[in-house]
């Protein structure tokens, strides 16, 4: 962020250049870079656009949507959901992992760092990129929901046969930015133990989208360890 130009992997360098240069962005980052030096931010600076960074615009095959990143001390690495190795997993994300047990028959990951599915075609894309310390939700409605919309909005046009799997009432607003004439979309409730037992437990979104990547001739995700 401290850069004119982030870093981020080239392909999305391109496809979000009009984004990296549009006054909203500009503002985006003085807010960032003013949160920076007064609070602790998270994921670190250079963990902020790993989602990209790990998952090229030409790779992406699926595309799940969190909302904000994990706040709490050494947890946001820059992929929604995921935590770095020997960092606890977060309720959501144990759900989340009950869930593919239940469906594939997987072993429960000792780890909760998802860059294996990231570096498979999966997009792991929170609507909101940075936080403050322990202040869930202080860095939204400050542009970068603008830019995620872009983002999605950009996947909708220029791709086809993604998956989207919105989870929670804030993901399934973003049904309305994909075309959904040319993708497949799984909706479920969040799968935070809050709302986990009204339909994320049997939801099977894994077994669907790996059914669906078959049926189109692309490599499954292997959503293991």
């Amino acid at each position: 962020m401290e850069n004119i130009n982030p870093i981020i992997e080239n392909s999305w360098k391109t496809e979000l250049q009009s984004e990296f240069s549009s006054p909203y962005f500009m503002t985006l980052k003085e807010f960032v870079l003013s949160e920076k030096a007064a609070h602790t931010i998270f994921p670190p600076g250079s963990q902020i656009f790993n989602a990209f960074n790990f998952t090229p615009f030409d790779k992406v095959k699926v595309v799940i949507l969190g909302q904000d990143p994990y706040h709490g001390p050494g947890q946001a690495h820059g992929l929604c959901f995921s935590v770095p190795e020997g960092i606890a997993k977060p309720p959501s994300l144990k759900n989340i992992f009950k869930e593919i047990n239940a469906d594939l028959g997987l072993p429960v990951p000792t780890s909760g760092n998802l860059t294996n599915w990231a570096k498979q075609g999966v997009l792991l894309l929170n609507a909101t990129l940075t936080v403050r310390a322990e202040q869930a939700g202080s860095h939204q409605r400050k542009g970068w929901e603008i830019f995620t919309d872009a983002v999605i909005k950009k996947l909708s046009d220029k791709k086809s046969n993604l998956i989207f799997l919105l989870w929670g009432n804030y993901a399934i607003e973003k049904e309305k930015l994909i075309d959904t004439s040319k993708h497949y979309v799984l909706k479920a409730v969040h799968p935070s133990p809050l709302s986990a037992s009204r339909g994320w437990f049997g939801c099977k979104h894994f077994s669907k989208t790996n059914e669906f990547l078959r049926k189109h001739g692309l490599d499954e995700i292997n959503w293991g360890e």
